[in-house]
């Protein structure tokens, strides 16, 4: 029998596409639901869930940026053919991609066991969400949000891509919030800094899904869950990207610091009392 039920898989995927990229932490949003819920949070077959119902979110931007997606990558293709079209930005920029996911990669790997290990604490989940607000207000007020997309640089993607590792060490940080925060300091405008965050995730979360998928299946989380709520996930996940989008062209991230805030209280609350296990 699964650890988790078709039921609790529609739950988490709806909370996994509502979070994955908005500034406020997927994983500890999710830790905080399964811990809710009564599912084990530092179970192999739940960590590997979490990872691959994240698929079904990275699907959805793929298929929302998928004229992009295509220009890029022609581009990268046409680079590799001629030498002439490696000037091209959308050449350097798949490079650069490829090139900021190795560091998330190689910690990833060498972290695991801390990873799902004493990290996967909801004490932490609590402590990152309330550390990370602090870092996207002050991000958010140091920015001056004068660099559109087409002037970031292979030092901006490196800086942003690498940021991603405070995600995947503290869950509860948020790999958006991060990855957007080093963004604003680099002085990207808010638009610029939210789809860079999607590019950059592309890889490193399809990698984590992919990678994570026979573990998941080999450790009873069941494949009409991880089905269900992969589907969810994507579902959910397109219309909060448009949302996200649309909601950084004229408004600051002060709602998300507030909201991350005041979850992050809340569970320290919840632990402290007895009222949630961590």
């Amino acid at each position: 029998m699964s650890v988790i039920s078709v039921g609790q898989a529609v739950v988490l995927g709806a909370v996994e596409g509502v979070t994955e990229f908005l500034p406020v932490s997927s994983t500890g949003h999710l830790k905080i639901v399964e811990g809710l819920m009564g599912i084990p949070v530092d179970d192999d077959a739940v960590v590997g869930f979490s990872a691959v119902i994240q698929v079904g979110a990275i699907a959805a931007v793929l298929v929302y940026f998928f004229k992009d997606i295509v220009r890029i990558v022609s581009a990268w293709g046409r680079g590799l053919a001629n030498r002439e079209e490696r000037y091209h930005h959308d050449y350097k920029f798949a490079w650069w991609v490829i090139y900021a996911t190795i560091p998330i990669v190689v910690v990833g790997l060498a972290a695991k066991p801390l990873i799902e290990g004493p990290l996967a604490s909801l004490w932490v989940v609590a402590g990152s969400l309330i550390v990370g607000s602090g870092v996207m207000w002050a991000a958010d007020q140091m920015g001056r949000h004068k660099r559109g997309e087409d002037d970031t640089s292979f030092k901006d993607a490196m800086l942003v891509g690498g940021s991603q590792i405070l995600a995947l060490l503290f869950p509860g940080f948020s790999r958006s919030g991060a990855t957007m925060s080093t963004a604003l300091i680099l002085d990207l405008d808010r638009v610029a800094a939210t789809r860079l965050s999607f590019f950059l995730g592309i890889p490193a979360l399809t990698g984590a899904g992919l990678y994570e998928l026979k573990d998941a299946l080999g450790t009873g989380a069941g494949a009409a869950p991880l089905a269900v709520g992969t589907v969810v996930s994507f579902v959910v996940a397109y219309a909060s990207i448009a949302w996200l989008l649309k909601f950084v062209a004229k408004h600051s991230f002060n709602a998300f610091v507030v909201y991350r805030i005041i979850v992050g209280v809340l569970l320290f609350g919840l632990l402290a009392t007895g009222g949630m296990s961590s």
